[in-house]
This record gives structure tokens, sequence and C-alpha cells, in this order.
């Protein structure tokens, strides 16, 4: 279960923002949209423990994230936030299948490599695992992150603008597998996004 509550950010004082109250529970999605500039990535970031917030609570499995410190927030993060981010931060020198294993290593100090191979199949990825991750498609590298947010078997899955960059036929996809996988993992689903195209997708959404 995930709930914020008078959850507010500034940056260097100058840009303030206060966001609204959100609950959703195990495997439920909530889509977050809104125009440029209305904080829709810093609400992702905050509610992935990247930024800290000026006020208010985030509980996440009833651990409040907020009063952790630096070194238990990056553990609490690595193993149950899985992130969905605009720039996908691989390791250019690995292949996509390393990139992933990698993922599991930081976090639990074991390399889930079976695990892996189990969501690049589940995501249609099975022939590119031993590739390097600028040889595929921008729609193959969306998968990949996700595939890589989700190896901790995470509580909370956070997507920022996972379908800007796609066509039609690709963004339906990754919002479905998004949404099924979270299902599936009963992980939370938060997605952040201005892509008008979901809006008809998913039922449960604010707008900032």
């Amino acid at each position: 279960m995930i709930k914020t509550k008078d959850l507010a950010f500034s940056y260097q004082g100058k840009v303030n923002f206060n966001f609204p109250d959100i609950q959703i529970e195990n495997g439920e999605t909530l889509l977050i949209t809104g125009g440029s500039g209305k904080g829709k990535t810093t609400l992702l970031h905050l509610l992935g423990g990247l930024l800290r917030p000026k006020n208010g609570m985030i509980l996440i499995d009833e651990t409040s994230i907020s009063t952790l410190s630096d070194k238990k927030l990056d553990q609490f993060r690595g193993k149950n936030i899985g992130l969905v981010l605009q720039q996908s931060h691989f390791v250019e020198a690995f292949s996509v299948l390393e990139n992933i294993s990698m993922a599991s290593w930081l976090a639990t100090g074991k390399k889930s490599e079976e695990k892996a191979k189990s969501l690049l199949k589940q995501l249609d990825l099975e022939d590119q695992m031993h590739k390097l991750t600028s040889q595929l498609s921008i729609g193959q590298q969306q998968r990949v992150s996700i595939a890589r947010a989700l190896i901790n078997e995470p509580k909370l899955l956070l997507a920022d603008e996972p379908t800007s960059s796609l066509d039609d036929e690709n963004a339906f996809k990754v919002a479905d597998l998004l949404s099924n996988l979270s299902k599936e993992y009963k992980a939370s689903l938060i997605i952040v996004t201005h892509d008008q195209r979901l809006k008809d997708r998913f039922s449960n959404q604010i707008s900032l």
C-alpha cells in the first residue's frame, strides 16, 4: 500500500509544489497527468526516494521513507521500488542480460540471472539478451527498463513518461505490459505522463 499526505517540495525556494494526497493498494494503478512544469517527475522522484520532501509523509508498505537515512533509503529502494525512468541509464558495456542481473546484485548481493531470463522471455526479448542495449530499438530499450525494474519484485513500480517516445502501437503495448505485470507481481503502479493516449487506458487518475 502506498500513501502520501501533505507532500510538498521546493527547488531552492523558488519553485514550490504542493501535491494531492495519494493512496493506492497493492496491484492497483494510478495515472498522474499534467502539463510541463506541473511537477509530475518531481512527484515521481519523491515517491521513489530520489528526492526528499520539504514537508509531508510518504508511506510504502507501512515504511515512512522520508525518515530513513540515505543508506537505509538506498537499501529500501533497491528491494521495494522499481523505477522506469525517461533516461534508462544502462551500463553501455554490459549486455541486456547483464544490465538486468546487475539490478538484482545491487539490491541483494546475488545475480538473479534465471529470473532475468524469465522476464526477458515474458517481454519478448529472449533473442536480444546478449546484445548491447545500444543495439536495441527505443521500444525494446523501454521493455528492458521494465524488466530491470521488476527483477526484485518491487512493492511499488514507478514509470516516468514510459510511452512518450513510442508510436501508438508500442505505446499501448508498453502501457498494457506495465498494467498486467504490476497485477502479476502485486505491485502498485504509478505512471506519470503528459501522453494523452493513456488517459483512456486507466480509470484511476489525477491531474496536477
